[in-house]
């Protein structure tokens, strides 16, 4: 009988369309939020002079070129400086399952 009855409601086309819209929209915004972004950078190692601002990037190594990641790094230096690679990482108190590696870099003078 309950079955009669559920087969016997019509949905809406509007409740449809939001029901995608919920069902994709999760999907398009996900390849947007794996872009990488930037994090609190490690310390540096004891004893090693410190040669500019540090600046790190969480970024996933499968799906982010070295230049994209390279490019978010410089944006996060101050103007005049130049953003160079000093170390990788996986630790993931600063980055999260998806984008797991960190990229430290330096930002130097002379850009």
């Amino acid at each position: 009988m309950l079955g009669r009855a559920m087969a016997s409601i019509a949905v809406p086309p509007s409740l449809w369309i939001a029901l995608s819209v919920l069902l994709i929209a999760p999907g398009v915004v996900g390849c947007s939020a794996l872009a990488p972004y930037p994090t609190v950078p490690p310390e540096p190692p004891p004893g090693k002079a410190v040669a500019g601002m540090r600046v790190a990037i969480c970024y996933d190594g499968l799906r982010s070129s070295r230049a994209e990641v390279q490019r978010r790094a410089q944006q996060e230096c101050p103007a005049h400086t130049s953003a160079t690679l000093v170390d990788t990482d996986w630790r993931m108190e600063h980055c999260p399952l998806l984008l797991p590696r960190r990229a430290t870099f330096v930002c130097t003078p002379g850009k």
